[in-house]
């Protein structure tokens, strides 16, 4: 796109995508249980200014924060251009998936509406059961339905003017590591991380490419990456209900043929689960040789994973040059760099893992090393124009390429830093650079992310990354995957920090003793003999009680409090709490069954399951 073409606000992007593109693509809503609705660009922005009247009528102007649990794609998306086009800002909020943690979920919500000064916090009716009591606390003063929202009420003349320096949304952090902070998000900010991902990134293209994205909208992926970013590039998406994919993976994979997609993102675990579950039989009914864009972030991501995708799809027409890793994260806008593919051969750099766990990135040349000996980084590709990106020492010192240490970016894609937290924006935004919190390393100019810092496990003076550990135990029989938590402790009998690990078991029955000790044996065989280290402590707890963000990553730092506090396996829900949790269930159920049955039951402790007619 040339250089006058790209605007320089959302609000802006939206105008520009109807006046230019007119009907002429758009965002498609799918969903299997009823017809596909589409939106042209024109029908868009209709539809925005509809209901960017009707929360003028609700007293929101320019500058309030407006915060949202929305979980229906369609209406999170128009609610959410209408905030922007008014000057707005939508503070995004994830809606609740497990009612074993309704109270944690509530808390989480208040903390956001208190520290964002939300002046009304915006839902769908099939959360207010669990939402109604926020206006009790005092937190917002007002409650508003999206279903109830005037979409007749008298439009304004014109949209207030909105600066590229204005804020256009708050994004709150998943809260891996810590309390989530909602990161300023400034309209200059997307414009910036919007064309270098469009132009520069993935080279999109308006009349020849197409996305399909499952990807949950209160996330900065889906949201910035195909809500956003289309905006900006006029690119049609066509959206899938996320928990269709969790249902039925294939679904992601079927919609990508039927739309002929170019272009889909997605973490680390999600290819991992449409390798497991798809069947021949559905594969060769697809064509996926459209896609050229296979984008994986947001989460470590593992090469065996990407391989094993493609090896899985390739009958599919799924070719390895497709294979995009990137790094970014909720700081730096979205994106921080891509790593494009010119051969099948996914782009990974083999270390020698004795340098590694000191601190280097040594080289290894894997046709002659010994087994064992190496471990892969999947390379995140190079910054992208205008951005920077240095490794730096504890002391802010930059480091020559192949030696490890804190991931720093520099350029227009930075935030301004955390709404109301100017200590920890002080601590992460520092001359214009942003102290990312992550470790990794560069070679060759391009970006190699190796985990989080404050994750870092070092025993006998060597590192070692939790993700290493973690993925090894996954592949455990009787190991749920996706649900292991590796940390350092010190035992009161020991001198110096030991590995403990947990790990959810595998199945909704809990295994005998016998069983668990087996279990926790196969862990230590398999981490001693692929990692090198002995575990002091093995703990296997039931599913669904590791702790994990909004956005499924694992909270560290949590679980190693609860392994310290000794209430690990406790955020199941108890037979005490039960009660309760049906009642919430049952008044779900009035306001919304149907689409309870499809979205939340999954995930439901069995009594409620049962009550929704769900069987295993």
């Amino acid at each position: 796109m040339s250089e006058q073409e790209w605007s320089t606000t959302v609000s802006g992007a939206l105008r520009d995508a109807a006046a230019i593109r007119g009907d002429r693509g758009g965002f498609t809503f799918a969903d299997p249980r009823t017809t596909d609705k589409h939106y042209s660009w024109n029908a868009l922005l209709d539809a925005a200014r509809a209901r960017l009247a009707a929360l003028y009528a609700e007293g929101l102007r320019k500058g309030d924060r407006l915060a949202m649990v929305i979980p229906v794609p369609e209406d999170f998306v128009l609610n959410f251009l209408a905030a922007t086009l008014g000057g707005i800002i939508p503070v995004p909020m994830y809606p609740p998936v497990a009612l074993g943690k309704v109270e944690s979920y509530v808390k989480n919500v208040e903390h956001i509406v208190t520290s964002s000064g939300a002046k009304a916090l915006l839902i769908s009716k099939q959360v207010r059961p669990i939402l109604g009591s926020v206006l009790d606390t005092g937190s917002v003063t007002k409650l508003l339905l999206v279903e109830s929202l005037n979409l007749d009420a008298p439009r304004a003349g014109t949209e207030p003017a909105i600066s590229p320096e204005d804020i256009c949304f708050l994004q709150y952090t998943s809260g891996s590591t810590a309390s989530p902070k909602g990161v300023v998000v400034t309209h200059a900010n997307l414009a910036a991380n919007c064309r270098a991902i469009a132009s520069d990134g993935l080279r999109l293209d308006p009349d020849h490419d197409h996305g399909v994205s499952w990807l949950p909208l209160y996330h900065d992926m889906g949201l910035i990456g195909f809500v956003i970013v289309p905006l900006f590039g006029y690119i049609p998406i066509t959206f899938l209900p996320t928990m269709e994919f969790v249902k039925r993976p294939s679904y992601w994979l079927e919609m990508m043929h039927k739309q002929r997609a170019t272009v889909t993102f997605a973490p680390n675990f999600a290819y991992a689960l449409a390798t497991r579950r798809a069947k021949d039989a559905e594969i060769e009914k697809w064509d996926l040789s459209c896609l050229k864009q296979l984008g994986c972030g947001a989460e470590p991501i593992q090469p065996a994973t990407l391989r094993d995708f493609v090896a899985r799809f390739s009958k599919a027409g799924i070719k390895g040059t497709a294979l995009l890793p990137c790094y970014g994260m909720a700081e730096n806008t979205l994106a921080i760099s891509f790593a494009r593919h010119s051969t099948n051969e996914l782009r990974v750099d083999t270390v020698d893992v004795e340098a590694f766990r000191q601190g280097e990135a040594r080289f290894s040349d894997p046709a002659t090393a010994a087994p064992g000996s190496t471990v892969e980084v999947v390379c995140c590709g190079e910054p992208f124009p205008g951005h920077e990106v240095s490794v730096r020492d504890p002391d802010g010192n930059v480091l020559p390429e192949r030696v490890i240490g804190e991931l720093c970016m520099k350029g227009p894609s930075v935030c301004p830093g955390y709404y109301n937290n100017p200590e920890t924006t002080a601590a992460s935004f520092k001359d214009g650079w942003l102290y990312s919190g992550d470790k990794g390393y560069i070679a060759d100019g391009a970006v190699y992310v190796c985990g989080r810092i404050k994750d870092m496990i070092i025993v006998h003076g060597r590192n070692y990354y939790p993700t290493d550990i973690e993925w090894v135990v996954n592949d455990v029989e009787g190991v749920r995957r996706g649900s292991t938590v590796a940390f350092a402790c010190l035992p009161a009998s020991a001198s110096s920090e030991q590995l403990a690990l947990v790990a959810e078991w595998a199945g909704r029955e809990r295994p005998s003793d016998e069983a668990l000790e087996v279990i926790k044996k196969r862990v230590t065989e398999v981490v001693v003999g692929t990692i090198g280290l002995n575990p002091w402590q093995v703990v296997l707890i039931p599913p669904g009680t590791v702790p994990k963000t909004s956005s499924g990553k694992l909270q560290r730092r949590k679980t190693k409090q609860q392994f310290e506090e000794g209430t690990l396996g406790q955020e199941a829900p108890t037979t005490e709490s039960m009660d309760a949790k049906v009642a919430v269930a049952k008044q779900m159920a009035r306001s919304y069954v149907s689409l309870a049955k499809s979205e939340v039951v999954s995930r439901l402790p069995d009594p409620v399951r049962a009550f929704f007619g769900k069987k295993k």
